[in-house]
């Protein structure tokens, strides 16, 4: 090699790296900001995760309440349709694996039972009955008992 070639090699070598130094910096100082908004974000997501089922259990009990209000006053209809509402609610959270359902093992226990009166509920409240409005108070006790007073 000549002497001007070696000056060039050497050149390049030191500046080569510094680059691989400086991209190692940034890497670093990149790595150092992702990982606490990673953090971050995973806690941000069960916190959602969290309200969202609390949310569809307070819906699931918002519908049992409205039908039992709703019989109360004699609004037959929207208490009839309220009370298949929380039924077909209920059935679904009953159904689905334990890990993806909003309810406890024991609630899901608790609960299986409010199932064997949907029928006569319904039709009661499809006849305009004034029975219902007893039963589906019954009812709502017997939720807040199985859900632990919620």
């Amino acid at each position: 090699m000549s002497t001007t070639e070696e000056r060039k090699a050497n050149q390049t070598n030191p500046r080569i790296k510094w680059i691989a130094i400086f991209a190692a910096i940034v890497l670093v100082a990149f790595l150092v900001g992702l990982v606490p908004m990673g953090l971050r974000a995973w806690g941000r997501g069960n916190e959602r995760d969290a309200a969202q089922k609390e949310l569809r259990l307070c819906k699931l009990q918002l519908r049992l309440a409205s039908a039992t209000i709703s019989a109360r006053r004699g609004d037959y209809e929207p208490a009839r349709q309220a009370t298949s509402d929380f039924f077909s609610a209920l059935h679904l959270q009953l159904e689905t694996a334990n890990r993806e359902s909003d309810l406890t093992s024991p609630q899901r226990d608790a609960l299986r039972p409010l199932m064997n009166n949907r029928d006569d509920l319904i039709t009661l409240l499809a006849r305009s009955d004034p029975a219902s409005a007893d039963r589906l108070s019954d009812l709502y006790l017997s939720y807040q008992k199985a859900m632990g007073g919620q």
